[in-house]
């Protein structure tokens, strides 16, 4: 591959923005030059950083392509400025317990890869023996419910269960993520009676669940010391316990979404199943104690979450909230809704972490990922924080268009995004395809 020279006023480099001339050759940036040089690309002052890295995503392959897929979702991470996702364990069929079902969904990706893939493997009831064989085969975390999870096959574990993986976990240095929600008394509600209400919906799902699920998992934190990020964080009364956790040396991280920072209850209106997640978009109170978090670094960074449907399992015509599968569609727009919603509490230089240096090391790839640095992988975003636009649907790669974000404005427009040093996403458009890889753990 010959050399490629892209310049910019605005390129993310050691902590800042400043003008820069990113050598790339093979892939890899091989050269920074804090000045502007001769045949250079120039993208004047548009914001030059790392791929976004999406740490939390569902991508449903095999058993369940209709419902997202490798090509579609890998198409939309590339139109997002995403270029490195990590897929999920369940709503795959078969689902991620396995050294034989992870090399299944390997296979299901191979030669549909537009950015680059990592896994995560499950930690199910009686499957412990079947850890070792995932970890050494380069997982890059294990996924475990506290909850039903929505897929029979992806049983929800005890803390029995936890207990007996954390030691093996710790060892290997192997966050476990953790769906945070623990029943111990029934939700009081009338979502029977009320199956459109969204407000009945919210008060299905309380947020002692997740206060309850964290106490747990801190206190088993506490005994094993094994990593532990708490996914999808959604109450403010969660923040409390993580912070307390962490200035104790505690090594649990956590993340929030898109959704529980942009949206809020108060404006979701009944009967749009658009909106159903679980843990569930809380009231403005929780949004504005989230997006504190962020910047105090309570929460390490923010992922979508995406887990698609199609529109007769999202219920989309009966506007059912009870049956309605819980999910947000919102992968391409991580980038941009994330900054839509934090642009008035932050700077760019606290924003962009979020969504690249953070995750890569939570993740063990900041040695390769996350940072415009020479000898890391040239793999890039080109996008303008500052140019609003109007999502459409006809603009989103995801296999299904129903998307709680469009129609609305967005600030954040990705112009370009490139993968080891070549174009990928251009003027709206996929152009190199099949350039991703599997991530795997150092």
């Amino acid at each position: 591959m010959t050399e490629r020279f892209i310049f910019s006023k605005r390129c993310w480099i050691n902590g800042a923005l400043q003008p820069a001339t990113i050598v790339m050759r093979d892939g890899i940036i091989r050269d920074i030059i804090f000045d502007k040089t001769e045949g250079a690309e120039d993208y004047e002052d548009l914001v030059i950083m790392p791929g976004a890295i999406d740490a939390h995503v569902h991508i449903n392959e095999p058993g369940r392509t209709e419902w997202e897929g490798f090509d579609t979702a890998t198409k939309a991470a590339a139109a997002g400025g995403i270029t490195s996702i990590v897929d999920m364990p369940l709503n795959s069929s078969p689902v991620t317990t396995n050294l034989e079902s992870l090399r299944i969904k390997q296979q299901a990706s191979f030669g549909k890869m537009h950015v680059h893939v990592g896994f995560y493997g499950g930690l199910i009831p009686g499957n412990l023996e079947d850890l070792p064989a995932l970890i050494d085969h380069g997982i890059l975390g294990i996924k475990c419910f506290m909850v039903h999870s929505g897929i029979d096959e992806f049983p929800n574990v005890s803390i029995e269960d936890i207990d007996a993986a954390m030691p093996l976990l710790a060892a290997a240095g192997i966050p476990l993520l953790a769906h945070a929600e623990w029943i111990r008394e029934p939700a009081t509600c009338r979502l029977n009676e009320e199956p459109s209400s969204y407000r009945e919906y919210l008060a299905s799902r309380p947020d002692v669940w997740e206060t309850d699920a964290i106490r747990i998992l801190v206190e088993l934190c506490r005994k094993h010391r094994c990593r532990v990020h708490i996914v999808h964080v959604s109450s403010m009364y969660s923040l409390p316990i993580i912070r307390d956790a962490k200035r104790e040396g505690l090594p649990i991280t956590a993340e929030t979404c898109p959704h529980y920072i942009y949206f809020n209850a108060e404006e979701i209106p009944d009967a749009q199943p658009l909106f159903k997640c679980a843990p569930p978009v809380r009231t403005k109170a929780h949004a504005k104690a989230l997006k504190q978090a962020l910047m105090d670094g309570t929460l390490d960074f923010i992922a979508s979450d995406h887990s698609p449907a199609p529109p007769q399992i999202k219920k989309l015509d009966s506007g059912n909230l009870r049956d309605a599968w819980g999910g947000i569609s919102g992968l391409q727009v991580l980038l941009p809704v994330s900054w839509t919603a934090l642009k008035a509490n932050m700077e760019l230089s606290e924003f962009i972490p979020l969504l690249t240096g953070k995750p890569a090391q939570f993740l063990g790839l900041h040695q390769t990922k996350g940072q415009i640095t020479k000898g890391y992988d040239a793999d890039l975003v080109i996008w303008d924080p500052g140019q609003e636009f109007t999502l459409h649907t006809t603009e989103l790669c995801h296999r299904h268009s129903a998307c709680p974000y469009t129609g609305r404005k967005l600030s954040g427009f990705v112009k370009e995004t490139i993968l080891r040093g070549g174009t990928i996403f251009h003027h709206q458009h996929i152009q190199t395809k099949h350039s991703g890889q599997w991530l795997k753990r150092p």
